[in-house]
């Protein structure tokens, strides 16, 4: 008995190395360490809160004020009356950055499936270091503190930020088809979490000369790895005369590499091309609309299911060293070092994951499962006793069960989404798709730093877990139509199996 193609697709696993050559790895590397960049000078800002907050507040109202700088150079440029205050303040940072990077992720996408990648992606990388470099490190040595100019600047750097995302992704789509596209991207995803590292590193390294320095060298960093990717960085196969993804008519193995998961299974039995180029598109498609984007199946139930999550992952990134200092009494360095454990965690959940979602041909069951183990970690994460072995060992787990699907979603999935067989003859829509679920997700995790702020304000740390724990299961919630979907074709499949046996 013939098999339908939704059955016959686990050679084409085998075809991710033999298509795979020297471009293939130095595009991985450079897209890979490109948005660590981006992440890194993120994650300085996040792990130097409690030195800035000393900053900007008196000494003598303030307990973790480290000494630093004489007594009366802390109290002539201090912008707020106590640490709470502060607090709140870098919180509404936190909030205006992602709300800039949220609404420029929208522009960004379809900037980048109408320009050069190379150029907006190194030029958001360069730019970007500048503004790091004035709001961290030259307001310090000039002493100028003021909080419009902070606000401002933050501002400005969201929007540079959000140039990365979609056009490293889109380069990954242009390169890697849909063999292994779950491993691939899962593995490749952990950039995020690589640059979380490497900036925790970083400023802990030079955080005992001042918070400007972790400023300066995570903005030198990013700056020259723009220009790297300008002069090296190649967008597409073409490029260099290598057939582009779905060209090879003869290769049944790379055609239906790529052919997306989020296709209709159902309506697999003709052996066509899903690639998202067909034989007789013109050679400069057409990019696709942004409300068109939308309207792909998919699109916007992942885009709200990523905002919760985003909003959760995202809340671990810019306060969990806050929080170990806060709650613990731990040292700034110390707790910087520790949190790095949540980004291993999410590095491997999301490798291990994008692979079991290739083995099944699906996304969504691996996701609720993943989220649903999220919600226990999440619970025995809040009660964490005060030793740092055990916290550091339910904060990797807590990664990776979080970080795994968030991972996930914004790369292999979002890469399923903008290569569906409803955009052939367009093949300039997956940077567009991409900032579209980022972009939504961000606008979850802009709204949830400010909550996450008030809420400990209010009602203490115990609460905002709670809170975690509730977006979460919204997670779910708002993926449930496709998980029951795509749990009905696993088990039509194994039905057909057992009936060719």
């Amino acid at each position: 008995m013939a098999l339908p193609g939704s059955l016959r697709r686990q050679p084409a696993n085998r075809g991710l190395v033999s298509h795979c050559t020297h471009h293939h790895i130095v595009v991985f590397l450079l897209t890979f360490f490109s948005y660590s960049l981006l992440h890194a000078s993120r994650k300085t800002f996040s792990n130097v809160k409690v030195s800035i907050s000393s900053q900007w507040t008196p000494s003598c109202l303030n307990s973790t004020a480290l000494e630093l700088r004489p007594y009366e150079l802390w109290n002539s440029s201090h912008l707020f009356p106590n640490a709470e205050e502060a607090t709140l303040f870098l919180g509404t940072l936190d909030t205006i950055f992602l709300f800039s990077y949220a609404v420029g992720l929208f522009v960004s996408g379809i900037v980048g499936d109408r320009l050069n990648l190379r150029w907006v992606l190194s030029f958001g990388m360069c730019s970007s270091a500048l503004v790091v470099f004035f709001f961290g490190t030259l307001t310090e040595w000039l002493h100028f503190y003021n909080k419009w100019f902070y606000c401002c600047l933050w501002i400005v750097n969201g929007l540079l930020q959000s140039t990365g995302w979609p056009c490293v992704v889109a380069v990954m789509g242009n390169w890697f088809g849909k063999a292994g596209r779950g491993f691939v991207f899962g593995l490749w995803s952990a950039c995020a979490s690589v640059g979380n590292i490497l900036g925790a590193f970083l400023a802990s390294c030079v955080l005992k000369y001042g918070y400007e320095y972790a400023f300066l060298v995570t903005a030198s960093v990013q700056f020259a790895g723009g220009v790297i990717v300008f002069f090296g960085l190649l967008t597409s196969p073409k490029e260099v005369g290598l057939p582009e993804l779905g060209a090879d008519e003869e290769g049944s193995v790379e055609e239906d590499a790529n052919r997306p998961l989020m296709g209709d299974d159902d309506a697999d039995d003709d052996d066509r091309n899903y690639s998202i180029q067909a034989a007789d598109t013109d050679n400069q498609p057409k990019a696709i609309g942004f409300f068109q984007a939308c309207c792909l199946p998919g699109v916007v139930l992942y885009s709200l299911a990523y905002a919760c999550l985003k909003l959760v992952n995202y809340s671990f990134f810019f306060w969990l060293p806050f929080y170990l200092s806060n709650n613990f009494g731990w040292k700034e360095a110390e707790a910087d070092q520790l949190s790095i454990w949540y980004d291993v965690g999410g590095i491997i959940g999301g490798t291990i994951q994008g692979l079991i979602s290739d083995v099944l041909q699906k996304r969504a069951p691996v996701l609720a499962i993943s989220l649903l183990f999220a919600v226990g970690s999440l619970f025995g994460y809040s009660r964490s006793p005060n030793s740092k072995p055990i916290n550091a060992v339910i904060m990797a787990i807590t990664g990776f069960f979080i970080g795994g699907p968030s991972n996930m979603i914004s790369s292999a999935i979002s890469a399923d989404l903008g290569r569906q067989d409803l955009v052939r003859g367009s093949s300039e829509a997956l940077a567009t798709v991409t900032g579209i679920v980022d972009g939504t997700g961000s606008i979850g995790a802009a709204v949830g730093q400010y909550l996450v702020s008030l809420i400990q304000e209010n009602l203490g740390w115990m609460w905002v877990f709670y809170f975690f724990i509730l977006m979460t299961s919204s997670t779910i919630l708002f993926i449930s139509p496709l998980i029951v979907r795509e749990i009905r074709l696993l088990l039509h499949e194994r039905r057909l199996r057992m009936l060719a046996e």
